[in-house]
């Protein structure tokens, strides 16, 4: 009975090491395989930035019926951004839209043909939306609110955007080749404030078409050329 005892303590001690080793010999494998810790990166600079399209996205929001927030977005946007991060209150944006690319995804052809023609956008007319911020007033470390007028079917009116200044870097050796900075922003506005009045739903009521339109952008621009040993030290 006592060398059985012995025997089990001795299987036990022995599985145990085993596992024992097998962790230790796992996780130094592990370290071994990890890849290499990026490299620390410079700020951005000032400069001029231009937005990287394949990196935003301009989504609108409109109650239909009272019954869901329908989302739609344009796909065709451009934007130009002055920015020194050291001053982020002094940049100044301006972006172009194109109003015929609004994207209504599934609905049916007929709604297309309202929403670009008079009653709404007129995008033959006005294929143009137009963004161009006037100032900045900074809220918060990265927080802001971005005045400015928009140019929306035939006509210019004051907008506020509240935004988010995300982070940039000057550039990523062999990766990124240029400056980088992104944002965030939101606001809203009155539709029928730029003459677009049709079927918007009775006071009191929710059928027919929101007049108030949700904007939500994100968006990330590239900037002047990274320099030679670009990475911070």
């Amino acid at each position: 009975m006592k060398v059985k005892t012995i025997r089990m303590v001795s299987s036990l001690i022995v599985g145990c090491t085993l596992a024992l080793l097998s962790v230790v010999g796992g996780s130094a494998s592990a370290a071994e395989s990890a890849p290499p810790a990026m490299p620390a990166l410079a700020a951005a600079p000032a400069g001029q930035y231009q937005l990287d399209k394949s990196h935003a996205s301009l989504l609108l929001r409109v109650s239909h019926l009272g019954f869901s927030t329908y989302t739609t977005r344009f796909s065709r946007f451009d934007a130009e951004l002055t920015f020194d991060p050291a001053k982020p209150a002094a940049a100044r944006v301006v972006t172009t839209i194109d109003a015929k690319s609004l994207e209504l995804d599934d609905a049916p052809p007929q709604c297309n043909g309202i929403v670009q023609g008079p009653q709404f956008l007129d995008s033959a007319k006005f294929p143009k939306i137009v963004f161009r911020s006037q100032s900045v007033r900074m809220t918060g470390e990265k927080s802001m609110e971005i005045s400015g007028t928009l140019d929306l079917h035939g006509v210019t009116r004051p907008i506020v955007l509240t935004g988010t200044f995300n982070g940039g870097y000057a550039g990523m050796p062999n990766m990124d080749p240029h400056a980088r900075v992104g944002f965030s922003a939101h606001g809203s506005f009155k539709r029928s404030d730029f003459g677009m009045t049709s079927y918007v739903p009775a006071p009191g009521t929710t059928m027919g078409v929101g007049d108030l339109i949700d904007v939500s952008i994100e968006a990330e621009f590239t900037g002047p050329p990274l320099a030679a040993g670009g990475a911070a030290h």
